[in-house]
């Protein structure tokens, strides 16, 4: 996992806990949400996880007038033949990049939800299988709000963590402006550390990190005070619970244990559940609304005891 990590640094500098979450949610078979300014290495994080993991990318521009199937693929009729034949859109990959997803209408957005959920897309009257890891990587910028299509919260429930890159340190840009001088992507200088099956080897293993009752019970407790918080409108779910544990247990094995601890449980709590509970009073789902729930999770943290 280290070596990994290391690798995907080489390009993607001075954001190792964003590369251990990241590679986490995909142990934990989740999806990611990116809500930042462009420019910040979004597209840069998710080429070199999916080299570096030996998996297939690819990069979809979401926009106004993109269809379902410009994403999923299409049933094509051919009258020679009196058949169809089945076109698959770029989703029939590894890890796709859904960048500005908020910029496509509802309809292209809910194309997404059987293959984030299920793992398979239906095109016509056949179902199809997505390869095995799947990985969608989202993103979206909070600040420009005009042309966009909001996502409503059973979209947002979807990805299993919420994540911010944010501005590089000083050190970190400086290493990405002697690289942009590069003639050659950087990319290709990445070496595949890992391959799909043992991905898939990793992801069954995250079910076997051991979860003490003490873990347990912290987590069913921070879920519980979101539900009975006078602050909250709409606490979390029991989705939202199984979302935090498994990430938990996930980032567990990405720093070499086979056993939760309580920071575990706190690095994702607001990763995992910000985006899962509304605020009182807040009525959208914007920038401002996510602050303010992280807020109120990180003031629940502070109450609720961690097991020793």
């Amino acid at each position: 996992m280290d070596r990994l990590i290391g690798e995907v640094e080489t390009v993607f500098h001075g954001k190792s806990t964003v590369v251990r979450l990241a590679l986490a949610a995909l142990l934990a078979r989740g999806h990611i949400l990116f809500e930042d300014v462009p420019g910040v290495g979004k597209t840069t994080l998710a080429h070199a996880l999916a080299r570096t993991l030996g998996l297939g990318f690819r990069r979809v521009q979401f926009t106004s007038d993109l269809l379902p199937s410009d994403v999923l693929g299409v049933s094509v009729y051919h009258p020679q033949t009196g058949e169809f034949e089945i076109r698959r859109g770029p989703i029939f990959t590894h890890v796709v990049l859904a960048d500005e997803i908020n910029r496509a209408p509802p309809r292209t957005q809910s194309g997404l939800l059987e293959a984030m959920q299920e793992g398979r897309v239906t095109i016509g009257d056949e179902t199809h299988q997505l390869p095995r890891p799947f990985l969608v990587m989202a993103t979206q910028n909070p600040l420009e709000h005009h042309g966009t299509y909001p996502l409503p919260e059973s979209q947002l429930d979807r990805f299993l963590m919420r994540l911010t890159i944010g501005y590089p340190g000083v050190e970190a840009e400086r290493k990405i402006l002697l690289q942009s001088a590069a003639t050659e992507p950087v990319f290709q200088q990445l070496q595949p550390v890992l391959g799909p099956d043992q991905v898939l080897a990793l992801q069954a293993r995250v079910e076997e990190v051991d979860a003490d009752e003490a873990i347990v019970d912290y987590v069913m407790q921070i879920v519980h005070r979101t539900r009975n918080s006078s602050k909250m409108r709409m606490g979390v779910s029991p989705r939202g619970a199984i979302a935090l544990f498994r990430a938990a247990r996930a980032l567990a094995l990405t720093d070499g244990r086979d056993y939760l601890v309580p920071d575990d449980v706190r690095t994702l709590v607001i990763p995992c559940l910000a985006h899962r509970v509304l605020p009182a009073g807040a009525g959208a789902t914007g920038v401002d609304t996510h602050e303010q729930a992280a807020g109120i999770l990180e003031g629940i943290l502070d109450e609720v005891e961690a097991p020793v």
